[in-house]
C-alpha cells in the first residue's frame, strides 16, 4: 500500500513515527516526547496517545520503522550469487546501517517490540538464516546453521554497539573487519575436501542438513528423524 493509498489515520500515524524519528536521531532518544513530537508534527498531544497509547508505544513504532527501514536496504537473494560473498554483504549492510543510525540502531535492539515489529525483525533474521543455509549448501559451513547464525548476529550487533559507543572521531575502523575475520574462521571451512576425517564429516552432515527439506523421498516423521542425527553428527 503506497502513501496516497493510506487512510487519513494511517498517515498521520507514519508521520508521526518519521517526525519521532528525525528526533531521536537528532537530539538522542530522552528528547523523544509526547510534547516534543506533537509540537515538532503540529498536532495535539493527545493524538499521540490516541494512536500509540504512550511514550513507549510510540517508541516502539519507531523501532519497527527502523527494522522495515533497513528490510528495505537488503538487495533480493540470488542464486547465482556466491554465498560466502553474500553473507559478508549482509553484514557490511548490518554494521553500516548501525553506524549511519546510532540511535535509531540501539532502540530497535533495545526496546519492547510490538507484535507486529516482531514479526519485521523477524523477517530480517529470515534472511540472515537463508544466507547461511545457502553457505551450508555449498559445503562451506564448519558448524551448525543455528550457531552460524547466532555468532554473526552476536558478533554484527554487539561490534555496532561498540562502535557507536566510542566518540566518532576516535572509533577503530578496524574492529569490524576484524571482527568478521574471526566469524569467518569459526564457522566457514575455505575448502570441504581440505579438511580432517572428523572434520569432513561434520561439515557433509552439515550440508546435507542444510539441503534435507527439500527432499521428497522422505515422510516428515523420516526428515525429522535424519535431521536429528545430522545435528546431532554437526
Amino acid at each position: 500500500m503506497t502513501a496516497p493509498d493510506l487512510a487519513p489515520r494511517d498517515l498521520q500515524r507514519a508521520r508521526l513515527v518519521e517526525v519521532a524519528a528525525g528526533l531521536l536521531e537528532a537530539t538522542g532518544s530522552d528528547s523523544v516526547t509526547t510534547r516534543s513530537v506533537s509540537q515538532a508534527a503540529g498536532v495535539q498531544a493527545p493524538m499521540i496517545y490516541r494512536l500509540f497509547g504512550d511514550k513507549e508505544g510510540l517508541l516502539a513504532a519507531v523501532a519497527e520503522h527502523g527494522f522495515a527501514t533497513y528490510m528495505a536496504k537488503k538487495r533480493p537473494l540470488d542464486a547465482d550469487d556466491d554465498p560466502v560473498e553474500n553473507l559478508r554483504s549482509g553484514w557490511c549492510l548490518h554494521i553500516g546501517f548501525g553506524l549511519a543510525n546510532p540511535a535509531l540502531f540501539r532502540l530497535m535492539h533495545t526496546t519492547l517490540l510490538t507484535a507486529n515489529g516482531q514479526r519485521v525483525a523477524d523477517a530480517g533474521g529470515e534472511v540472515l538464516r537463508e544466507r547461511v543455509r545457502r553457505v551450508a549448501r555449498a559445503g562451506r559451513l564448519r558448524v551448525g546453521e543455528r550457531r552460524a547464525v547466532e555468532l554473526i548476529r552476536a558478533a554484527g550487533t554487539g561490534v555496532v554497539f561498540t562502535l557507536i559507543d566510542q566518540p566518532e572521531a576516535e572509533r577503530d575502523g578496524t574492529l569490524a573487519g576484524l571482527a568478521w575475520e574471526a566469524v569467518c574462521a569459526s564457522i566457514l571451512t575455505a575448502e570441504p575436501t581440505a579438511a580432517s576425517d572428523d572434520a569432513a564429516a561434520r561439515i557433509a552432515a552439515v550440508t546435507l542438513r542444510a539441503s534435507l527439506p527439500g527432499f521428497d523421498a522422505f515422510t516428515s516423521a523420516e526428515r525429522a528423524l535424519l535431521g536429528d542425527w545430522l545435528d546431532r553428527l554437526a
